[in-house]
C-alpha cells in the first residue's frame, strides 16, 4: 500500500503542498530564489507556519521580485516588521533585502542551483523518514558558497529543506506516490 509522506500530515494545505509542489523540480530562478527566502524564514518554525503565511509573504514582498527587494531600505524594513501577516523578524527581513542583491550578481541563479546535482534532481530512495538527513554535504558545500557570493538564513539544513523542496533532491518516500511523479519529472 502506499501513502504520502508522513510529515504531511492530514491539512489539506498541507496535503495539497505535498501532492503538487514539494520536490517537483523548479526551473525558474525567480521562483527558486523566493523558496529559499521563504526556507530561510521558516527557520526556528514549522514549514507549515509559513505555508499558510505564504500569501501574505508574496503581497508583502511584492510578488518577491529580487529586482524591486534589491533597492529597499530601512522604510520597507519597518512597513515589514508591522505587518502581522508575516514572519516579523528584522534580520529575516534584513537577509531577504540582502539575499535580493546577491540574487542579481548571479547570470543565472536556477544554473547555479541545479549545478549541485549534475543538472538533474538526485533520486534518493528513502523508505522511512528516519533515514532522511537534515542537511548533507552537498547542501553544506552550496550553503557555504551561498554565503560566500553574501547570502544569508542559508545554512546546510535550511539549503538542504529547500533542496527537497524544490525537487532538487527526492525525497519522497518510496513507499509515496510522489516518488514515482517526481522521479519522472526529474
Amino acid at each position: 500500500m502506499s501513502e504520502r509522506c508522513g510529515w504531511a500530515g492530514h491539512e489539506k494545505i498541507y496535503t495539497d503542498y505535498h501532492d503538487t509542489e514539494w520536490g517537483v523540480p523548479e526551473w525558474d530562478s525567480r521562483a527558486l530564489w523566493e523558496k529559499l527566502i521563504l526556507d530561510g524564514f521558516q527557520a526556528g518554525l514549522s514549514w507549515i507556519t509559513i505555508l499558510k503565511k505564504r500569501e501574505n509573504f508574496r503581497a508583502a514582498f511584492e510578488g518577491f521580485h529580487p529586482e524591486v527587494i534589491a533597492n529597499w531600505g530601512e522604510e520597507e524594513v519597518a512597513r515589514l516588521l508591522q505587518n502581522d501577516g508575516i514572519i516579523r523578524h528584522r534580520g529575516k527581513i534584513e537577509a531577504t533585502i540582502t539575499n535580493a542583491q546577491a540574487y542579481l550578481e548571479i547570470d543565472d541563479f536556477s544554473a547555479l542551483c541545479w549545478s549541485y546535482v549534475g543538472g538533474a534532481p538526485k533520486q534518493n530512495t528513502f523508505v522511512t523518514l528516519d533515514e532522511v538527513p537534515p542537511s548533507t554535504d552537498v547542501s553544506a558545500q552550496f550553503s557555504k558558497d551561498l554565503k560566500k557570493l553574501g547570502f544569508k538564513f542559508c545554512g546546510p539544513t535550511i539549503v538542504y529543506a529547500w533542496m527537497e523542496a524544490c525537487g532538487l533532491v527526492n525525497d519522497h518516500l518510496v513507499t509515496c506516490p510522489q516518488h514515482a511523479t517526481c522521479k519522472a519529472l526529474g
